[in-house]
């Protein structure tokens, strides 16, 4: 719904993703005035970002990371320096741009403003703007109309910098074809391998040789600091386990929710397009509206024809093969005007020319699927999950407090909050610092609490930590050991399998060097080579130090033979037998392709290079103590 500035602009979209919040969530207050309280995190020139604003985007971009990722994200990446100092970035190019935005007094006329909220579906009923459900959507996203339309405007008017600086941006044909010739060059090879298991066979490690490892690298076999614990967790889930929907409320919505679980009506229609560009010269489209009409008279003259008229005349190559068929749509499938002419048109009607950017249309509507209510069966279940999701949301808050509320005035114990709030007590195995995950959350503050001295000797309830949105945690140690030493009939069977592996690719690369120089020296050596295969530079299924031995070979000096060793220890000496190229046109679709990558890269690097002269421009001053994650919730 907050995308409306972008659709339609892919360099903008790509160079604002330097951008990292967005513009619209924040409003202009968030930019040109100090909200109240919290402590300045950075400053842009004459304002400050304090912490208020600052955890706002946190929460933002933590809940569009988890959404991109289906929701399957460890927090604890949310709990770093790096992520905490991406979003500072992000706030900090924000205001550099919105500086520059109110200098250059950049503004957006109302009626473009209007006209593109207006515009987006999300705020129509029936195919119109409501003002009803534009002030229900805003107030659902905390936001009021004033606010959305000061937030909107101000991103339309950074959109109107990043397409100027953006569509400067070109790369050189001449350097794409290169690139293109470059990433489609092949090798023909052939392997010949000396896998590491072979010579591993044969390895005997004597028991004194793994011992005297162990006894020399003695810090290699330290075992760190390590406890077990148990913790309970609070979160939607375990509130949604105590929540039964009655039968009646879920019915009662459905009534009350009509048009939410309506099936809008779709109309069958058949076209002939007439081509003609909206740039065309006045003579042009005159020539093409003249056609349309003809053909517009002509098949109403002769309907049943009209299949056989679009094969002919029609210039639409999607659907005039199939006489004119565009199959059943809902409104908002096709562009406006030909939409308000197919939903506007009786069962059989031959419409007069419709004008789209695509040219003019003969259009007939041959099928209506009327409107329709989904049956209750079919919506229960979401109903039901939906109200369940709204009795969590008003549960959890007031749950969470009890929750954080028992475990500190009862903190010898986790079971008074587990039965309390219907709660597992869980347990974990042995865990140190860089182990712990308590029901799959390793927030740092977890660790630090539970291997401080004091929880750890006191074995009270560490704090409730909110490790994600909606999610509290509690945990108490319940057994402790410090660092130690491994002892040897521990690591004994590993070290031996580890000193063998080693032993084993420390003697596939001697057999495999000595025949790459024999091959090198014109000899001939013992082995099995591989069926012919073709690696491509811009596609390689090699490791790539091995790709990039392979396509270092003279293609002058074929054949030629190079080696590599690989991941797992063998070596691998390949023969390269032939080199050459796809050719391409200039205009062909893999150069264009690349030359469209390339422009938006050079646009983006462009883009980055003027908010880095913004930035510095305007000075920028990081309170660097605000992006310790401890800071934060």
């Amino acid at each position: 719904m907050f995308d409306l500035v972008r659709k339609n602009k892919r360099i903008a979209q790509l160079v604002l993703a330097i951008i990292v919040v967005p513009f619209a969530f924040f409003g202009m207050d968030a930019y040109f005035s100090d909200g109240p309280g919290g402590q300045e995190v950075a400053r842009v020139g004459d304002y400050r970002i304090n912490t208020v604003e600052f955890e706002r985007a946190l929460r933002e971009r933590q809940d569009r990371v988890r959404q991109a990722a289906g929701g399957q994200i460890d927090a604890a990446v949310f709990n770093t320096r790096e992520f905490r100092a991406a979003v500072l970035d992000g706030l900090i190019n924000e205001r550099a741009l919105a500086l520059y935005v109110a200098e250059n007094r950049i503004n957006v006329p109302a009626a473009q403003l209007q006209q593109l909220i207006a515009g987006e579906r999300a705020f129509q009923v029936d195919g119109k703007f409501s003002r009803e459900r534009y002030e229900q959507i805003l107030a659902a996203q905390g936001m009021t109309p004033q606010g959305f339309e000061y937030g909107l405007a101000q991103d339309l008017r950074a959109d109107q910098v990043v397409l100027g600086v953006g569509r400067s941006a070109f790369a050189g044909r001449a350097a794409v074809k290169r690139l293109v010739d470059l990433q489609l060059e092949e090798r023909v090879i052939s392997e010949l391998v000396f896998p590491r298991e072979r010579f591993e066979a044969d390895v005997e490690i004597p028991e004194e040789t793994v011992e005297a490892f162990y006894r020399d690298n003695a810090d290699l076999f330290r075992r760190p600091p390590r406890l077990k614990a148990e913790y309970v967790v609070l979160d939607a889930e375990a509130v949604a386990r105590d929540i039964n929907i009655d039968a009646g409320r879920v019915r009662a919505f459905y009534e009350g929710n009509a048009d939410r679980f309506g099936v809008p009506e779709e109309r069958r229609a058949r076209h002939i397009l007439i081509r003609v560009g909206r740039d065309a010269d006045g003579a042009e489209q005159a020539a093409a509206e003249r056609k349309a009409a003809e053909i517009a008279a002509e098949v109403r003259a002769n309907p049943e024809r009209f299949a056989d008229i679009a094969r002919r005349e029609s210039q639409d190559p999607g659907s005039a093969s199939r006489g004119g068929d565009l199959g059943f749509f809902a409104p908002g499938a096709m562009v406006p005007e030909f939409e308000q002419a197919v939903f506007g048109a009786e069962p059989g009607q031959v419409s007069d020319p419709v004008r789209t950017d695509f040219g003019f249309h003969v259009i007939q509507v041959t099928e209506i699927k009327p409107s329709a209510l989904r049956p209750f069966d079919e919506v229960r279940d979401e109903i039901a999950r939906e109200l369940r999701d709204q009795e969590v949301a008003r549960r959890l808050p007031l749950l969470a407090e009890q929750f954080a509320n028992t475990v500190y005035e009862q903190p010898d114990s986790l079971a008074p909050v587990a039965e309390a709030l219907g709660l597992e007590v869980r347990r974990t195995d042995w865990m140190t610092r860089d182990e712990v995950s308590l029901g799959g959350y390793s927030d740092p503050r977890l660790v630090n609490a539970l291997f401080d001295p004091v929880a750890r000797e006191n074995g009270e309830n560490i704090e409730a930590i909110e490790v994600e949105r909606g999610v509290m945690v509690s945990a108490r140690v319940v057994e402790y050991e410090g660092e130690s030493q491994l002892p040897y009939e521990e690591v004994r069977d590993t070290l031996r399998a580890r000193l063998r592996a080693d032993e084993g690719a420390r003697r596939a690369l001697a057999e495999g060097e000595k025949a790459l120089a024999t091959l090198r020296e014109g000899g001939r050596v013992n082995g099995r080579w591989s069926d012919a295969y073709a690696e491509r530079r811009g596609a390689p299924t090699l490791p790539p130090h091995a790709a990039r031995a392979v396509f270092s070979a003279d293609p002058e000096s074929l054949p030629a033979y190079v080696g590599a060793q690989m991941p797992d220890g063998g070596y691998v000496v390949f023969r390269v037998e032939s080199a050459g190229r796809l050719e391409l046109a200039d205009d062909a679709r893999e150069v264009r392709m690349l030359a469209r990558q390339y422009d938006e890269l050079v646009a983006e690097q462009e883009f980055g290079a003027f908010v880095r002269a913004l930035r510095e421009r305007y000075g920028v001053q990081i309170n660097e103590a605000q992006l310790d994650p401890q800071q934060g919730g």
